[in-house]
């Protein structure tokens, strides 16, 4: 049995939300101790301290990265979270994978008009050129990736009348 393994790492945009509540954070957190030196005051400190977990946390769930790991038909995606802590979002069987085609692409028309949960795991913003693809999953899921060359070439391989690259 042959088995074809393949990894591809895509960096998400950070939400402007996100960056702005990181970056208050952080100046919250300086703030409070400027004022908790000055007063010794005990309370700025436990409130600083606060400020800068807080901080921790939400840079923690703003630096995403999707892991795509292609392994004998079956597709896993993990989300890295701070390039430190990993967690496994789904695992998609291709069997059961309806279409998988570039965002834009004329094959998914079809699509268009189906009532779906959509889930995205991909850079997050349109390039130019657009490198997203969409897969429709079981009929009830689409999914936004942002593979590698690689990944869809090995994908085309694995299903070839439902993997298109136009």
């Amino acid at each position: 049995m042959s088995e074809t393994y393949i990894e591809c790492l895509v960096k998400a945009k950070p939400s402007m939300l996100g960056k702005f509540c990181k970056y208050l954070l952080y100046l919250l957190t300086a703030v409070l101790l400027a004022l908790m030196i000055l007063t010794m005051n005990m309370l700025l400190f436990l409130l600083a301290a606060a400020a800068g977990v807080g901080a921790y946390f939400v840079g923690l769930y703003t630096d995403l990265e999707y892991e795509y790991l292609y392994l004998d038909k079956e597709l896993t995606i993990d989300k890295v979270m701070g390039k430190s802590k990993r967690k496994r979002v789904a695992v998609y069987q291709l069997d059961k994978m309806e279409i998988f085609a570039p965002i834009k692409s004329y094959h998914l028309d079809n699509f268009k008009n189906r009532q779906t949960k959509d889930k995205d795991y991909s850079i997050g913003y349109e390039e130019q050129p657009d490198l997203r693809y969409v897969m429709y999953y079981e009929g009830s899921e689409r999914l936004i990736l942002s593979p590698s060359p690689e990944l869809v070439k090995i994908m085309k391989n694995a299903a070839p009348r439902k993997v298109f690259s136009d």
